[in-house]
This record gives structure tokens, C-alpha cells and sequence, in this order.
């Protein structure tokens, strides 16, 4: 066998092992020492497995995934988040189906102190869901709108998606993460026009209320939900005015969500360990996919099977949108199947010569693989978000009913990813105007 065969049949060889739910990160090391093996040599399979986990994990640009992390998990353990559904609430109530799209608005701002799409979804489901269904909503909107709205902990900064993206890809972390602000603001809107379209045209699935603030309940929730817009000015703020770089500024991120829960009085021992626990779990379980995508991008080099790929697919057409267009149809199709890390470490070492081949530019193709994994994350039959919104309802919301109702905002989210696609400077005008 010559190393382009030995490389197709490695690729087919993890795809096995995954579907046999052998974990991610194991299936592409297993493969890609004994790929390297049968390509090259044992002593060189064995040097390479000795090396590259050290130099990835070694990576400084790195340490901003465990810190991102922290934040989020002290934001969360702390109450810093707590109030963000009432504000949104209090602030929406007189629109149709003002609970679901308080849901979108504190997901939103969630996001921004989470970094993680399922965190977002688990710890907004708790306290949304129950809200919800006392009003009477219908529970496909209810709980799809969580599911959904959660996916946007992967497109607002901070990102861990986007710091592994910009890691593999070269692309500047900083430009991602003001990429993504827009597209998710924008997601977000989309969401909630949907919702209240749908509530005018069918006012079964959200009851209207009575409910109105009290004089002065508004300002004073507005008030207790000050500790997320300091945190997201300290870190996206310093990022955008070029003040911090984006590993910085998720240490200043992480000691400003600790400062600011000393203030408010709710950090302690309890939060200090939940969150560092809940951190080290979270990074141990990302670098074990991580490295092992690490090492099959070099077995994957050593093979040649990129480039040749690349050559297959550029000589048949260097159009940049048929390439989005045929990439985005991959991407939903894996994202039924395969979680969004492991989509994204597992097409990178075959995509980035092809798009560098097209010069298709790396920042904005970033944000269309990160909207291509929000689908995959609602999408049938194994959306991540989905399954965990179902777990929380403990069997009173059936499975079918939480995926027809993510289902309307899967339809969104093509809306939004054909608009990022037609109009790249949603993306790119943030990253444009950066110090």
C-alpha cells in the first residue's frame, strides 16, 4: 500500500471506531499511531506520540481555554447570571411570547460569560423551562427555544470553539471573536421574530399575561444584573481596543468574574471548587479530542491524503461559494452524527488547503463553521443541546417534542447562515474596525 491508500484506509478505520462509540479523541490517536506506523516506521509512530501532546498542550495561546472556562463556571456558581431572565423579562413583557424570547435575550447575554453552547442550554433551561410551562407555553417552543438559543454560547465571544478554530487554522483569535458578535446578535433577532410571528399567528402556544412591573422593579433588576455587562467590557472590550490579547484577556476575565462575586458577597469555598472542578473536567475533556485531532492532522500530512483532496476538488472547481455551499452540506450532515469539536478537528487537516487554494478568507469561514455547528447541535437524531434540555425535563417532555420544536429555529439558522454567506461583512466589518 502506498501512503495515499494507507491514509483513506485510516480515515476509514476511525470512522468505524467512532461508530462503534469508542470516545472521539481515542479513535483518532489510536489511528493515527498505527497509521504513522504502517507509513513510516514504528520508532517514528512512537516519536510522534511522544511529541505532539506535549507541544499542543504546551501551546501558551491555549491557556485561554481553561480560563474562558473559569469565567463561565464562577459567572454561573456565583449568581452572577441570575438575573439576567428576569431583566430580559420584566423588559419584554408586553410582546407575544415575551417568556420565549426573554429565553433568546438571556441566552444571549449568558453566552457572552459561558463560551460553551451546552453550558449556556443547561444552566438557562433551569430556570426558563419551569417559567414557561407555568405560563402554559407549549412545550415544543418552550423547550426547543432553549436548546436553540443555548447554541449561541458557541457564536458569541468568548468562544472555546473559536480559540480552537483560530489555534489550527492561524487565524487571529481576537478577529474571530469580534466576528461572531454580530452573527449572533443577529441569530438572536431572527429567533425572536420568529417567535412572536408565530405566537400572533397561533396565541395557543404562549398564553398572554397579566403580569406587569411593579414601579421600580424594572431599574432594580437592571441593577442586579450589572455583573455581566463589567465582565463582558473587561474582556470584549479590552480585546476590540487592542488593550489585552485574547489569552489575556480570559485571565482578566476569570479574576474579574472572582472580584466581582467578592462584591456582591456569593464567592466562596463552595463556588471556588465547583468552578475549578466543573473547569478541569471541561479542559481535560477538550484537549483529550484536541490531541488526538492533533495527531491525526499529522498522520493525515505524512499520508498526503489533504493535498491531494485539495487538488481533486480545486481542479473541479475553485468557486468560492460552490466550495461553501458543498463544505455546509458536509458540515450539517456530520453534525447529525458526530459532536461539534470532533466535526471540526476531524475536517480541518482536509479543508484548510482547499480554502487557502481558493483564498477564502479563514475569519469569516470561521463564523459559518461555528453557525454550521450551532445546527449540528440541534439537528436530529443526536443533537447535543437537545438530548440535554430532555435529560432536565426527566421525562415529562417527550424527545420527539423537543426536536420538533428546535425544529423552527433550525429553519432560522439556514436564514441566518445564507445571510452570513451572502453578506460577509456581518462577519468581517467588527474584525475591520479593531484596534
Amino acid at each position: 500500500m502506498d501512503t495515499i491508500q494507507i491514509g483513506i484506509a485510516g480515515v476509514v478505520a476511525m470512522v468505524a471506531l467512532m461508530a462503534m462509540r469508542v470516545p472521539v479523541g481515542i479513535a483518532l490517536a489510536i489511528t493515527s499511531v498505527i497509521g504513522i506506523w504502517a507509513a513510516m516506521s514504528f520508532g517514528v509512530a512512537i516519536g510522534i506520540l511522544r511529541a505532539i501532546p506535549y507541544q499542543f498542550v504546551a501551546n501558551f495561546v491555549f491557556t485561554a481555554i481553561p480560563m474562558f472556562l473559569l469565567m463561565g463556571y464562577i459567572a454561573s456558581h456565583a449568581g452572577l447570571t441570575s438575573g439576567l431572565f428576569k431583566m430580559m423579562r420584566l423588559m419584554l413583557y408586553r410582546v407575544p411570547g415575551g417568556l420565549a424570547c426573554s429565553t433568546v435575550g438571556a441566552c444571549a447575554l449568558f453566552a457572552a460569560a459561558s463560551g460553551s453552547s451546552v453550558a449556556t442550554a443547561a444552566a438557562m433551561g433551569k430556570i426558563t423551562i419551569p417559567e414557561m410551562r407555568k405560563a402554559g407555553y407549549d412545550d415544543g417552543l418552550s423547550t426547543g427555544c432553549v436548546a436553540a438559543a443555548g447554541t449561541l454560547g458557541s457564536m458569541i465571544p468568548p468562544s472555546v470553539i473559536m480559540v480552537i478554530y483560530g489555534v489550527f487554522t492561524m487565524a487571529p483569535i481576537g478577529q474571530l471573536f469580534m466576528a461572531g458578535f454580530l452573527p449572533g446578535i443577529l441569530t438572536a433577532v431572527i429567533y425572536m421574530v420568529m417567535i412572536i410571528t408565530r405566537v400572533k399567528l397561533n396565541p395557543k402556544l404562549a398564553p398572554s399575561t397579566d403580569e406587569k412591573p411593579a414601579p421600580g422593579e424594572l431599574r432594580a433588576a437592571v441593577a442586579d444584573s450589572w455583573p455581566l455587562p463589567v465582565l463582558v467590557a473587561g474582556v470584549i472590550g479590552g480585546i476590540y481596543a487592542g488593550l489585552v490579547t485574547p489569552t489575556e484577556a480570559a485571565a482578566v476575565g476569570a479574576s474579574l468574574a472572582c472580584i466581582i462575586a467578592i462584591v456582591r458577597g456569593t464567592f466562596t469555598k463552595a463556588v471556588l471548587y465547583a468552578a475549578l472542578k466543573d473547569t478541569v473536567i471541561g479542559t481535560s475533556s477538550l484537549f483529550i479530542i484536541a490531541v488526538g485531532a492533533s495527531m491525526f492532522t499529522a498522520f493525515m500530512g505524512l499520508a498526503g491524503l489533504p493535498a491531494v483532496m485539495a487538488e481533486k476538488v480545486l481542479a473541479f472547481s475553485t468557486e468560492p461559494l460552490l466550495l461553501i455551499l458543498a463544505i455546509s452540506v458536509l458540515y450539517i450532515i456530520l453534525g447529525c452524527f458526530i459532536d461539534s469539536l470532533g466535526i471540526i478537528l476531524l475536517t480541518l487537516p482536509f479543508l484548510l488547503p482547499i480554502l487557502e487554494g481558493a483564498q477564502i478568507n479563514l475569519v469569516w469561514f470561521g463564523i459559518l463553521v461555528v453557525k454550521l455547528l450551532e445546527i449540528g447541535l440541534i439537528t436530529p437524531p443526536f443533537g447535543m443541546n437537545v438530548f440535554v434540555i430532555h435529560s432536565m425535563m426527566r421525562g415529562t417532555v417527550t424527545l420527539p417534542t423537543v426536536f420538533k420544536g428546535a425544529g423552527w429555529f433550525i429553519a432560522m439558522e439556514i436564514i441566518v447562515l445564507a445571510l452570513l454567506i451572502a453578506f460577509p461583512q456581518i462577519s468581517l466589518w467588527l474584525p475591520s474596525m479593531m484596534l
